[in-house]
């Protein structure tokens, strides 16, 4: 099988592999990408190429630690409730800022959903204005009360 995915946007057999096989025990070393290659029988510059790609077209937000919360830095779930014409550029806004690693629509008042980070507790709520200053709406900031450690790595295959 030459690609996999949509019929609008087909994936590589390559970029597959890198989505399914590597969210999680990623290689921790001074060259993780070269490690990728070897083990998908390619080279270290076509895998950062190909994750690029996947990032530019919205395959994955970003390549990174999931760090215990507030044992380096600290972080919050944060909640607005957005007109549905204002949802995509306002998500659009959010998704655009390196302290937040993503967000995503509910059915709910509080339509639109984010995780903010940032290297303190002050750095966070900085953020969090920023982001009301900017949209014109107010943020809900939900911070972590209890921890769970939740498996988001899916296999596609």
């Amino acid at each position: 099988m030459d690609s996999l995915g949509t019929s609008d946007e087909r994936l590589s057999e390559l970029e597959f592999r890198l989505l399914d096989e590597f969210q999680r025990d990623f290689p921790l070393c001074s060259r993780p990408y070269a490690v990728l290659a070897k083990r998908l029988g390619s080279d270290e510059e076509t895998i950062i190429r190909n994750l690029a790609e996947l990032r530019a077209r919205g395959y994955i937000s970003r390549v990174g630690a999931v760090v215990t919360p507030h044992k380096a830095g600290w972080s919050t779930l944060a909640a607005m409730s957005v007109p549905e014409d204002r949802l995509t550029d306002v998500a659009q806004k959010i998704s655009v800022r390196g302290e937040v690693n993503h967000n995503y629509e509910r059915e709910h008042e509080y339509n639109l959903w984010f995780v903010v980070t940032g290297t303190d507790r002050n750095a966070v709520a900085g953020v969090l204005m920023d982001i009301e200053a900017e949209t014109g709406m107010p943020v809900i900031d939900l911070p972590l009360v209890e921890a769970y450690r939740l498996d988001l790595g899916f296999r596609l295959s």
